[in-house]
């Protein structure tokens, strides 16, 4: 935990899921100098309605909380941080409205003063969020985005010149940028392009895809080797595709294990949805569980027979395995004795050593020159 200092106050921010001996805060330039930008501008006043979206873990929402702010995310961790550092700073949190990307984003009579973006990875997810923000504002709306300069591309500034209106930026600070974007109502928009589908190959199954989910536009290369090799047994009654993104692994292991009961989890709402519309179109007759959590948080222990899982291995821009680990533990915990986990990820990744490690048993269930997928059994 650290202290942020924005000229809104000082606040005790910590990263979530919490761990020992972080060393990234929760925070970066970018909040900074749009908290600071606000501040010297003049823009918060006691009658601003504020929209915020993509703040990671609360820094913004901790500083604007005055304003009572809409606060919109695509990520379920990223509302528990939000969550965990107002009640750190003894913020209510009923001071802040936490609506899930696909809600809708308040009252379209009721345009907001001011709308703040946090530039994530994803253009494709900007620019749903784009769209999705129109409706809400107004000529006297005043939409500022943050981001670190690596983040922010001519794409970037094209989005938003196309979708709300005239768009320039600031000079850069502490490798940050801000992005400023007046509505034009009379801008001719082209359409939103999410959700979008494909038929998966070799199948006629139809794949829909929200903006945020993992490998829209086609099957991913580690998804399609981990699909010719999917696990069948009658001793798999209930099976978990564990960060599933849009659910083709769980869908096509429901394919060849016609009896199992399957759970799709994940901590994207848009991936959850995803999985969702993708199970109940392939199978209108078949139960299913769906549900948005960090990692297995929720799932009963000794509960499953079989978690399929492609770790990620970065959390917003931050890069490790500590995801990954953390589902390998809890994996552990939400199997049945004799229950297996299977894994797919890069041969570099090493997911050997810690697993072997955590189940005292490892095998591989079949490797090619980029990938490896391997296989645990509890003891």
């Amino acid at each position: 935990m650290e202290t942020f200092a924005a000229p809104q106050g000082e606040f005790e921010l910590s990263r979530f899921p919490l761990r020992s001996k972080e060393t990234l805060r929760a925070w970066d330039a970018a909040d900074e100098y749009l908290l600071n930008f606000l501040m010297e501008e003049q823009l918060i006043t006691t009658e601003s309605r504020v929209l915020i979206l993509n703040d990671n873990f609360g820094a913004l929402t901790c500083a604007l909380s005055e304003t009572k702010p809409v606060v919109i995310s695509d990520s379920f961790i990223s509302f528990q941080g939000i969550l965990e550092n107002l009640k750190r700073n003894s913020i209510e949190k009923s001071t802040v409205a936490l609506r899930n990307s696909l809600k809708e984003y308040g009252e379209i009579d009721q345009p907001y003063n001011l709308v703040i973006l946090k530039v994530t990875k994803s253009l494709a997810q900007l620019e749903d969020q784009l769209h999705r923000i129109r409706p809400y504002i107004d000529k006297y709306t005043r939409v500022i985005a943050a981001g670190m300069v690596k983040g922010i591309h001519s794409s970037t500034l094209q989005m938003f010149e196309s979708i709300i209106g005239t768009t320039t930026t600031s000079l850069a600070r502490k490798k940050a940028r801000l992005i400023f974007s007046h509505l034009n109502p009379a801008l001719i928009i082209p359409e939103n392009s999410y959700p979008r589908s494909y038929t998966l190959e070799n199948t006629h199954y139809e794949i829909l895809n929200h903006a945020n989910v993992f490998s829209r536009e086609k099957l991913d290369i580690g998804t399609r080797f981990l699909i010719e090799n999917l696990p069948v047994s009658d001793r798999y009654q209930q099976i978990i595709d564990l960060g599933c993104g849009n659910g083709i692994v769980g869908l096509m292991t429901a394919s060849v294990n016609p009896n199992a009961s399957v759970s799709f989890i994940d901590e994207s709402y848009m991936a959850v949805a995803s999985a969702k519309a993708n199970f109940t179109t392939a199978f209108p007759h078949r139960q299913a569980n769906f549900t948005v959590t960090d990692c297995l948080k929720g799932i009963a222990a000794d509960s499953c027979d079989l978690i399929l899982n492609n770790p990620p291995f970065h959390q917003q821009n931050a890069i490790g395995d500590f995801i990954a680990v953390q589902m390998f533990k809890e994996s552990f915990a939400a199997l049945k004795k004799g229950g297996e986990l299977w894994v797919i990820g890069n041969r570099h990744l090493g997911y050997h050593i810690k697993l072997k490690r955590l189940f005292g048993n490892c095998s591989t269930v079949a490797s090619n020159k980029k990938f490896v997928i391997l296989k645990m059994i509890k003891k």
